[in-house]
């Protein structure tokens, strides 16, 4: 999850022509990547929560697996808890208050919460079921 969210941060600042001036995708540490100057700062920063559930999602479908739905999902609830957490925390180093600083209008952040959160509960749910639920056991004797 980190690593296509943080990833998604760099490939917006790229495609925006923001300079990369650090990173750091380590996964023992918590990644990061600074972009200065960055003349569009909101698709720089809205490309890491974007990235991070649009990869999963496209590679969970490409795969058809259900252990790669089980990560996707996993990254929606991920992502949408982080901007969440980040709001309350209002730790300006973290994505969400740099979103409103950069001007990103706050509905737009609840309803992203709000959908990824939902739905990737729904589903993450559902694969958690189908991994944990004992596997039926056939009966001795009886019809099937």
């Amino acid at each position: 999850m980190t690593f296509t969210h943080e990833c998604g941060h760099i490939i917006g600042g790229m495609t925006c022509g923001a300079t990369l001036t650090d990173f750091d995708l380590a996964p023992w540490r918590m990644p990061y990547s600074l972009h200065s100057p960055d003349p569009h700062p909101l698709v720089t920063l809205w490309a890491g929560p974007i990235l991070g559930i649009a990869v999963p999602i496209s590679l969970a479908a490409i795969i058809r697996k259900r252990w790669a739905w089980f990560v996707a999902d996993f990254c929606l609830i991920a992502n949408g808890g982080y901007l969440a957490l980040a709001w309350l925390s209002g730790d300006r180093f973290l994505d969400t208050p740099r979103l409103l600083d950069a001007g990103a209008h706050p509905v737009t952040i609840v309803i992203y919460c709000v959908l990824t959160i939902g739905a990737g509960y729904v589903w993450f749910r559902s694969d958690c079921t189908h991994y944990i639920a004992p596997t039926p056991k056939p009966q001795d004797g009886g019809e099937p």
